[in-house]
């Protein structure tokens, strides 16, 4: 899997001009899936996430994870993050999962920061869908994750 990861003041997903997910201060997440993935591998992606000492404590040093702030997320399917540019100029998505199994992986996914954070500090885009994502980047401050490489 696959995780570009910011903090934010504030995020918002709309499908069709009307709002489905949104998050206050916390993180931003985009999410590809590849198609060795597992329910495993969205454990341990949602365990880094939630445990990265990402947001600055009183001195202004990065020691502090989304549960030390009580911050809230906002999750968004993307596959384009599982494109290859190496050849050419036009991406190839052939290394993204198929619907079924992203779809799966990315619930999966929800479920644990849900099960993790509470309901009510979790938001999520709509699988499949065309939206359009308002964020406001905190720092800016953005990670990128490749469970390949965790």
């Amino acid at each position: 899997m696959r995780a570009l990861i910011q903090v934010v003041d504030q995020a918002e997903v709309t499908v069709d001009s009307m709002a489905v997910g949104s998050c206050g201060a916390g993180l931003c997440i985009f999410v590809g899936v590849v198609p060795t993935d597992t329910e495993g591998v969205a454990d341990r992606l949602w365990h880094k996430i939630s445990h990265l000492r990402i947001f600055a404590d009183g001195q202004g040093k990065t020691n502090l994870s989304v549960h030390d702030v009580k911050g809230s997320v906002l999750l968004v399917s993307q596959f384009t993050l599982c494109a290859d540019v190496s050849r050419g100029m036009r991406p190839s998505f052939t290394g993204a999962a198929k619907p079924d199994l992203a779809r799966r992986l990315f619930d999966h996914l929800v479920d644990e920061a849900r099960r993790d954070l509470g309901e009510d500090r979790v938001g999520e885009g709509v699988f499949g869908a065309h939206m359009k994502v308002s964020l406001t980047n905190n720092g800016p401050f953005t990670i990128w994750l490749d469970t390949e490489t965790l």
